[in-house]
């Protein structure tokens, strides 16, 4: 592919069965096509709750179909479904890191969605293991109370001014697949062959004096809270913030940055196939890309949708060469160097 782009779950988090679900005799077709609405569908996701309501609503409300979801950070829900590998109780992967769904495509199924003619061959797995539903710009938000204009950071390197220690952002790579995609950013904009990358990731760690959260919501969060001046976050969650008026801005880093996709993904031998395949239809389909653009800031991933108002075109923003196969195929090892140097560091 081109360069583009324990197992105790104590973030679960099972967001419900949503009523009002129609009953028929028939199940679902692969196509999205004369869907009558019969049985369910159970969703693990990493996704926000604001986008897991949009798109699970506008989906019960067109076929009927019982949704189940169950919440939890990517890195979590990937070892759950790794762990059930032999009795899968889930049926679609929604979100996460498409490098992150990569490593695990041995429990995804093969899956050639009706709508693949209408997404960017960018954002699509060769395999067909996974299919990117939303692009991702990572950026660097910050508190404009805590950060004066003339000090706002411009780039990644702006992660070891020691004005900011202590005071970054920054969530845990291996339950994040954001925070992982922003890792092997970083590592890939300084160096990951030279030993410059990881010499620039041990300074950073070491500027964030031990503070690694446990999930992504708690960068953009915290930072609009006033609790860091600085995070490394997603571009679709920070531009929230920006425009209910808090006290941030974004940053796209002038090193370059990257756009890997959120995935969406069949889980292999799930046991209500029919529908998740209609599930990842349909949040890939025009309707829900244009909704989940114009609600909630999600880039779409279709050639026929309108990106979100406010945000820059992808083609102003500098994206590193980025090695998506190496970020998918290394991340074990990536992550254990990156487990090593908090250990040690």
């Amino acid at each position: 592919m081109k360069k583009f782009l324990s197992l105790a779950l104590c973030a679960l988090l099972v967001l419900g069965i949503f009523s009002g679900c129609k009953k028929t005799d028939e199940t679902s077709d692969t196509s999205g096509n004369n869907n009558s609405g019969k049985g369910k569908v159970v969703v693990y996701t990493p996704h926000p709750s604001e986008a897991i309501n949009v798109g699970v609503q506008e989906f019960q409300d067109k076929y009927g179909i019982q949704v189940e979801v169950v919440a939890a950070g990517t890195g979590e829900l990937l070892a759950r479904i790794e762990n059930e590998s032999s009795n899968p109780l889930g049926d679609v992967l929604w979100g996460g890191g498409a490098e992150s769904l990569a490593t695990y495509k041995k429990y995804f199924a093969q899956y050639k969605p009706s709508t693949l003619p209408d997404i960017n061959p960018a954002y699509v797995d060769p395999e067909n293991y996974w299919v990117g539903e939303s692009p991702l710009p990572m950026v660097i938000m910050y508190n404009t109370n805590l950060v004066p204009a003339d000090q706002a950071p411009k780039g990644w390197k702006d992660m070891l001014n020691p004005a900011f220690k202590g005071k970054i952002a920054m969530a845990d790579p291996s339950r994040s697949g954001s925070a992982y995609t922003i890792l092997a950013t970083m590592l890939q904009a300084f160096g990951k062959d030279d030993g410059k990358g990881w010499q620039f990731i041990k300074d950073f760690y070491a500027n964030l004096d031990g503070k690694v959260l446990d999930s992504s919501s708690k960068v953009y969060k915290g930072v609009n809270d006033g609790e860091y001046a600085v995070g490394l976050t997603i571009e679709k969650e920070a531009i929230k913030y920006v425009e209910a008026g808090g006290p941030v801005k974004i940053v796209y880093p002038e090193e370059g940055t990257s756009a890997v996709p959120d995935g969406v993904a069949l889980i292999k031998g799930c046991k209500n196939e029919a529908n998740a395949k209609l599930f990842i239809d349909f949040v890939t389909g025009k309707e829900c890309q244009t909704i989940m653009a114009q609600q909630i800031k999600r880039r779409p991933v279709r050639t026929d949708t309108e990106p979100p108002t406010g945000l820059p075109p992808m083609e102003e923003i500098k994206l590193i060469d980025y090695d998506f196969d190496w970020a998918a195929n290394e991340k074990d090892s990536i992550l254990a160097q990156w487990k090593k140097i908090v250990i040690g560091g």
